[in-house]
């Protein structure tokens, strides 16, 4: 860890010795998005948004390489160990600030071998049970829970994953205690609770939608204040009796550290050019997606830490610890 740290400083400090105007114009190559999940998931679908956007903007092709696998650590990883030249960058999302805390060690340091870019995107969640469940609200779900403490179970799509977070939060929010089933991912989850494998489970809106729409799974609460207009007539959590929660997720976009201070400001200026424009707004907002406001590699740095001392404190107090 440390060599790899002390490698990419010294590349990164001697692409700075060279005058900014000194250099080829940039970029003057294709650039390489990593994705840590598969096709279809949702740091896949935002990469690819921005990609297509990124491309027209400078010109060059952008790559979107999918690199599944370990809840999100391969491809992160990957992402780690690239040059820090500016042509390879990747999706973080929240569920990279909870692994060192639920695994004890990772291969690499979240907030220490990546130069944040920008938060990207919000991400709102529904909690879901299946069309014949016997429970047809939140309050009916959680007091089942109470009186047999452990016996419920969620789904969720691994340890660690957005929808194993969410429901770990929801059960302290609301005083209960469930039991934790992971899969592979949140399709299977999903298919556990069609067949009746587990009782309820936390989905993205771009999972959760469709399903509730065409009748596949039913939605009793939604995580977003104000409600989803793809959901109407679904309250809050607040709505439902559960006040103390409050969590959204959120996807941004990483480099590797060392990459220079110029090369950050170019990425972050393109991803706020990219965000402000209503055509991608309007995009997002339909796959489930909420684009962050402008912020700053700084501000995102600091959104990083925070998530990573919550999680940290969370993991704990939760006794989630893998291992």
């Amino acid at each position: 860890m440390r060599r790899r740290t002390l490698l990419k400083g010294l590349s990164g400090a001697l692409a700075c010795t060279l005058p900014w105007s000194a250099r080829a114009a940039y970029p003057d190559k294709p650039v390489r998005i990593i994705v840590p999940l598969p096709a279809a998931s949702p740091p896949d679908v935002l990469a690819r948004v921005i990609a297509e956007r990124l491309q027209r903007l400078w010109g060059q092709p952008v790559v979107v390489e999918n690199r599944p696998g370990a809840t999100g650590m391969i491809g992160l990883d990957a992402v780690a160990r690239s040059a820090p030249d500016g042509y390879t960058v990747g999706i973080m999302f929240l569920t990279h600030t909870v692994l060192p805390a639920l695994f004890g060690k990772v291969s690499y340091r979240t907030d220490g071998d990546f130069a944040p870019i920008a938060n990207l995107v919000w991400l709102y969640n529904a909690l879901l049970v299946a069309p014949g469940s016997e429970y047809a609200d939140v309050r009916g779900l959680v007091e089942q829970a109470r009186r047999q403490p452990g016996k419920l179970s969620y789904g969720s799509g691994g340890n660690g994953s957005p929808a194993h977070l969410l429901a770990a939060a929801f059960c302290q929010a609301a005083g209960i205690d469930m039991l934790h089933v992971p899969f592979k991912g949140p399709a299977e989850a999903a298919q556990a609770l069609m067949g009746g494998y587990v009782q309820t489970m936390f989905a993205t809106a771009s999972v959760a939608v469709p399903l509730a729409q065409s009748g596949k799974l039913r939605a009793l609460a939604v995580t977003r204040d104000g409600g989803m207009d793809a959901l109407p007539g679904v309250p809050t959590l607040a709505e439902a009796g559960v006040p103390a929660f409050n969590l959204k997720e959120w996807e941004g976009i990483v480099a590797p550290a060392g990459t220079p201070p110029a090369l950050i400001s170019k990425w972050n200026g393109a991803m706020q050019t990219i965000l402000a424009e209503a055509g991608v707004r309007d995009k997002l907002a339909g796959l489930g997606m909420e684009a962050a406001d402008a912020n700053t590699p700084a501000e995102f740095a600091g959104l990083i830490r925070g998530e990573l001392q919550r999680w940290s404190t969370f993991v704990s107090e939760r006794k989630l610890r893998n291992g």
